[in-house]
């Protein structure tokens, strides 16, 4: 059993989902491990991590309205100690997932056809997020 540590940094433009499938994947390559668990954990609390669709554009637009929605930006929250985006980040962040467990087989993630992994920035502004990976097998 073999394990690699690392991490990656996104850099955002603002909020939204920013596809980091190729950054993943050319780390997980230089590992050089063929089959194991990859691990990534968003290392903030107004960012997060999902896998969906990287096919249909229209899939991150519906998904970006529908997280607005639930989470807007005009709602009444009591912490709003970085501006009326940042309690609304913080409940994007917790309906979504800060970490992300992927198979790898083959040397490469077992992501299906149209799926790509996203770091989902629930900020306006652009920031550089964290993205700790870890792969462990053989």
């Amino acid at each position: 059993m073999r394990q690699a540590t690392g991490e990656l940094t996104v850099a955002t433009r603002g909020q939204g989902l920013h596809e980091i499938t190729r950054e993943v994947a050319d780390w997980l390559a230089a590992q050089g491990i063929g089959a194991g668990l990859l691990t990534l954990f968003c290392r903030h609390t107004s960012a997060s991590l999902t896998i969906n669709e990287n096919a249909a554009p229209a899939v991150k637009r519906d998904l970006q309205r529908w997280i607005a929605g639930v989470a807007p930006e005009s709602g009444a929250y009591e912490h709003d100690d970085e501006g009326p985006d940042d309690m609304p980040a913080h409940l994007r962040t917790a309906l979504t997932d800060v970490s992300l467990s992927i198979p790898v087989i083959a040397g490469a993630m077992a992501l299906g056809t149209w799926q790509g992994v996203y770091l989902f920035e629930h900020r306006t502004a652009p920031h550089r997020r964290r993205v700790a990976v870890q792969v462990m097998g053989e």
